[in-house]
């Protein structure tokens, strides 16, 4: 349990940290700039499948293999492979705004920003991907902090001392790159580069399609559901806000579950208590956000009820499969699994095109409940 809380706290750390720098800018800068964290939402899954791929994949992969070359083979890989794809919507930023539906010369700047930032966020889950399977999970709590803080306190200065947008911008990811600079160059030594891409997909390649359909799923869904006015985006944007950082803390008892696999020292029983455990801690968090958050967004209560309980569902059911589906992966069959967990996506993605402002949620649900019978 300890180490499903080190990790999980390194995940709630990297999340809720945006979250709150989201909410200061909304104070400190302008007001719509909390929307920024919806409208950069598809991307986080993007950032997720090159870490699964890159990260995760070349991790196992070196266990499984017996080569330590993977590890930083998948890392220089997927900094490079990140550059290219988060330099794309940079370059693109403005169409990407319209697509939806949100207005750039609002958004434009901080929009930059967000995405700049989780190409800095790929690479630092590389270097904590490494720590954790080294079992070196002190010194990613460490690297974690030490950046969401910094992250966080140049944000907040540097919006309080100056008015560009563009110079807060610039300040704050110059500081945060330099330090993940420092520590991904602490973590290379002299290693023969692989390229076992394909092996590193199938080590994960649940989590990886899972992804991709997910950047598919909210980059369409959260379009349609924003094309229905102000009300329904505050809401969403607003349950986004409460429970996305529980859902990445939750993801640690994928990344436990995974290394006791790969290391053959899997107990299912330990692993599905201690998960309930830790959505018991992350519920209660989620509480105490919407009671801390609520009084400062002007939301129609109605719609958030609809869209929580959507959360809360998912929630409840989420360990039992999450876990199963990752020893299956490993132990069973690859194939077969990441099949299943396809249609279990592409069930999802079509009810994303349905025109409702409901849609990812009414999505969401019908894909947990296929994957847990």
């Amino acid at each position: 349990m300890k180490r499903l809380l080190r990790v999980s706290i390194d995940a709630f750390i990297f999340s809720f940290v945006p979250i709150i720098s989201w909410f200061a800018l909304g104070l400190l800068v302008d007001s719509n700039l909390s929307n920024v964290f919806t409208l950069t939402y598809p991307l986080q899954f993007i950032w997720a499948m090159l870490k699964n791929i890159f990260g995760t994949g070349a991790n196992i992969c070196s266990i499984k293999e017996k080569d330590e070359n993977h590890i930083l083979s998948g890392m220089t890989s997927g900094i490079i492979i990140g550059f290219i794809v988060f330099g794309f919507f940079v370059i693109n930023i403005d169409s990407y705004i319209n697509f939806m539906n949100m207005d750039v010369s609002i958004y434009k700047e901080f929009a930059l920003y967000s995405v700049i930032q989780l190409y800095i966020q790929l690479i630092f889950s590389f270097v904590l991907e490494k720590l954790y399977y080294e079992d070196k999970n002190k010194l990613a709590n460490k690297y974690c902090i030490t950046l969401n803080l910094l992250n966080l306190f140049v944000l907040i200065i540097s919006s309080i001392i100056f008015k560009s947008k563009i110079l807060i911008v610039l300040i704050t990811l110059l500081s945060i790159f330099m330090y993940v600079l420092f520590v991904t160059i602490k973590q290379y030594k002299k290693f023969k580069f692989k390229f076992n891409y394909i092996k590193y997909f199938k080590y994960d390649s649940v989590t990886v399609c899972n992804n991709i359909f997910f950047f598919i799923i909210f980059l369409f869904g959260l379009s349609n559901a924003l094309e229905f006015g102000v009300e329904y985006a505050v809401a969403l944007n607003f349950v986004a806000l409460i429970t996305d950082t529980q859902w990445d803390a939750l993801d640690a008892i994928s990344t436990i579950a995974k290394i006791d696999i790969s290391k053959g020292v899997f107990n299912y029983k330990k692993h599905i208590k201690n998960a309930y455990k830790l959505l018991c801690i992350l519920l209660t968090t989620t509480i105490i956000m919407f009671l801390t958050l609520y009084n400062f967004y002007s939301i129609n209560i109605n719609l958030f009820i609809i869209y929580f309980l959507f959360e809360i569902v998912n929630f409840l059911i989420y360990p039992m499969y999450r876990i199963k589906t990752y020893y299956l992966q490993l132990e069973y069959s690859a194939v077969k699994t990441t099949i299943n967990k396809i249609s279990a996506s592409v069930l999802r993605m079509f009810i994303s095109f349905i025109k409702t402002p409901f849609c990812t949620g009414i999505g969401q649900i019908c894909s947990s409940i296929y994957q847990f019978i």
